[in-house]
């Protein structure tokens, strides 16, 4: 392992238990029946054990989108062609995507960081122009980046994490674009949980059958291909990954080490969430999960990590829409947390009938 990746490895402070106790004994004081706000007395309490105050807040909300391209795109898996990565990052910066209304809605810090579009953009508002390489290499032929790619990539999401903290972030979502990222994601899973690309592998932006069966067997050779290196989370990552997925990697890792919540959204970014977690288990606690991705494999790499999403609208779209949506759910737990009256407060009995 190089030594500009240590950094992935580094120890990753606890929730703070002592807090979240006090919390969820501070909820039974509130002017309700014990338990009647069920999973938002529990949101409330981690977002006090994370902010380590009994009454959080859930005001600023730093949304980073990551855009590239993958090679494996050239294998027919997507219904749409790459040009469409490019043209919504443009779209984005105009603010006409899912992502950038909600984004309004949310009065979030909002940026877009391209981490491999396949051509060069020029430069646009809301926009950051980090390209590392034009796009991931196709992994049905070599690995998807090389080890120098990897690294800049991780060491973007890295950056984007401490540039939330240092804006005193209390939650990050990251989001992704990127055409036929849905096979990347799915090879990343098939690759972490052993399991056959045909039990993962779902429509993506809207292929049909025939296309959902090419994806599997795209996948299938490429595990085969890559099979004696995929012996860590980090090489399974730079063979069969992504430049945005390894940046989301990268931001997950960085925003725990600072001790920031993140909301996690869909396939993509779950995938990314999956290595992180493979890499440095202790991430796990500081990752909330937003919704169930319509796509297949989805759910068993939530059950991977026990992951109990907030959310099942049947939403497939990424771009990190499906945690904006789940946002003002959370906002509303650490309200009720720090603004409800106690029982001695509002002289309220609270003896049980």
């Amino acid at each position: 392992m190089s030594d500009s990746l240590e950094w992935l490895y580094q120890p990753i402070q606890p929730l703070n238990s002592e807090l979240h106790a006090e919390a969820l004994a501070y909820q039974d004081q509130l002017t309700k029946p014990p338990g009647s706000l069920g999973r938002l007395e529990q949101l409330g309490a981690l977002f006090a054990a994370a902010q380590e105050q009994l009454k959080p807040s859930l005001d600023k909300v730093s949304i980073r989108v990551f855009a590239a391209d993958h090679g494996v795109a050239e294998e027919g898996v997507s219904a749409f062609p790459q040009e469409v990565t490019t043209e919504m990052v443009r779209n984005f910066s105009r603010g006409g995507a899912a992502i950038t209304v909600l984004a309004r809605q949310l009065n979030a810090d909002f940026k877009v960081v391209n981490a491999g579009t396949l051509t060069e953009l020029e430069p646009l508002p809301q926009v950051e122009d980090a390209r590392v390489a034009a796009g991931s290499a196709n992994f049905c032929r070599e690995s998807a980046m090389t080890p120098l790619q990897l690294q800049a990539a991780l060491e973007l999401g890295r950056q984007a994490a401490a540039e939330a903290a240092e804006q005193g972030t209390h939650l990050f979502i990251g989001g992704e674009m990127g055409i036929a990222n849905t096979t990347a994601a799915t090879a990343l899973a098939a690759a972490l949980l052993q399991q056959p690309a045909q039990s993962l592998v779902g429509p993506g932006t809207g292929i049909d059958r025939a296309g959902i069966d090419r994806k599997a067997a795209v996948i299938d050779r490429a595990l085969a291909l890559h099979q004696p290196q995929l012996d860590s989370p980090l090489a399974i990552l730079q063979h069969l990954g992504g430049l945005e997925i390894a940046a989301l990697c990268g931001a997950y890792l960085g925003c725990a080490q600072r001790g920031l919540p993140v909301l996690v959204d869909g396939f993509i970014t779950t995938s990314a969430a999956l290595v992180a977690v493979r890499i440095n288990p202790d991430l796990r606690p500081w990752l909330l999960f937003s919704h169930n991705s319509a796509e297949p494999g989805h759910r068993l790499m939530q059950q991977a990590m026990a992951a109990e999403p907030l959310l099942d609208l049947g939403m497939r779209l990424g771009e990190g829409s499906g945690a904006a949506v789940c946002v003002p759910l959370l906002q509303s737990a650490c309200r009720l947390q720090s603004e409800m009256a106690t029982f001695a407060e509002a002289s309220v009995s609270e003896n049980l009938i």
